[in-house]
């Protein structure tokens, strides 16, 4: 396997002196797709947040792409250009569908993205709605902008969170099959949040559980799911209630 990505050592996040999240060591390679499962309020999200440098840990240290981030120094603005995230409920301009696929672009200073947009929205179905105004799209439609506007960015990790979720089967398996393009032909890093075991089982090439804000057992998904090591893990799979 090649050198990791992103390294977490002894990683701790707390909030007004609650830990929330405490990571031993997690690693995630390049060109994977990690799905981060477990129940509400386990900390998957805010794992999310560190490896987006949307907070620094409260200790511990977070290597990526070789470089060592602990919270005492910035990360530099072209190192966080290299990480997008799609949240489970996008925030959306108040413009049309291709002025909201080309914003981020437009804020790197490419105004000539007309070709890069068209072919964003074809390839995630949205080209006939180009010109609609975005707050006027429906659940899967929005989401699907949204994954758009991370694809245009071409960033080396794409951090989702809960992407499907409420969404309807046909929009599930559209941006499914969005995320599993996005990988194979990009080798785009992807680190998925999910409570959908079914969704972490058919995207993801490792998964990881996580219970009380620590990861109880990471491995290659066919051995996560038939063959657990944690009996926690093992409980979580059957749909025993795990916390």
């Amino acid at each position: 396997m090649s050198e990791p990505l992103y390294e977490l050592r002894q990683v701790e996040k707390a909030y007004h002196g609650r830990s929330v999240l405490h990571i031993d060591e997690l690693a995630v390679y390049p060109g994977e797709i990690l799905a981060l499962v477990g129940p509400s309020g386990v900390g998957k999200s805010t794992l999310l947040r560190l490896l987006n440098f949307l907070e620094p840990p409260t200790k511990g240290t977070i290597m990526f792409r070789g470089q060592v981030f602990n919270g005492q120094q910035e990360v530099p603005l072209a190192e966080r250009r290299r990480v997008t995230t799609v949240f489970q409920r996008p925030f959306l301009l108040n413009r049309s569908v291709k002025a909201n696929v080309a914003y981020g672009l437009h804020l790197r200073g490419n105004r000539d993205s007309r070709e890069q947009v068209a072919d964003v929205l074809a390839r995630v179905g949205l080209q006939d709605q180009a010109q609609q105004r975005a707050r006027t799209l429906s659940g899967g439609e929005a989401q699907r902008v949204a994954l758009a506007r991370a694809m245009i960015l071409q960033p080396d990790v794409l951090l989702l969170d809960e992407p499907t979720a409420n969404l309807d089967p046909y929009n599930v398996g559209m941006i499914e099959e969005i995320v599993r393009q996005m990988n194979a032909t990009q080798a785009m890093t992807m680190v998925l949040v999910t409570h959908n075991i079914f969704q972490a089982k058919r995207l993801a090439h490792r998964v990881a559980l996580l219970l009380n804000g620590r990861v109880v057992e990471t491995a290659p998904t066919d051995t996560f799911f038939n063959q657990p090591g944690d009996p926690r893990t093992a409980a979580f799979v059957r749909g025993d209630m795990v916390y």
